[in-house]
């Protein structure tokens, strides 16, 4: 039987040109300040029921690419089981 899904909140990363503002900061990090702040947005999520986290990643290539999303929720602090 399928599971439900639910999407509880949603957020983006601040945009800037290449080679602007945000030039000496990598992506993964940049994307782990986006999860922090998510949780910290709905303090009544524990991370532990947290199952996955999806990224959008429009450049997979480089440090944008070797799944970013995992590296950032570690980042972050997430648990590693999510």
């Amino acid at each position: 039987m399928p599971q439900a899904v639910y999407i509880v909140s949603s957020i983006r990363s601040p945009v800037g040109k290449a080679g602007g503002v945000f030039k000496q900061v990598r992506p993964d990090d940049l994307l782990s300040f986006v999860l922090k702040e998510l949780l910290k947005n709905n303090p009544n999520i524990d991370p532990k029921v947290i199952d996955d986290v999806i990224i959008g990643c429009a450049m997979p290539e480089a440090e944008q690419g070797l799944n970013i999303a995992r590296i950032a929720a570690l980042l972050a602090n997430y648990p590693q089981s999510v």
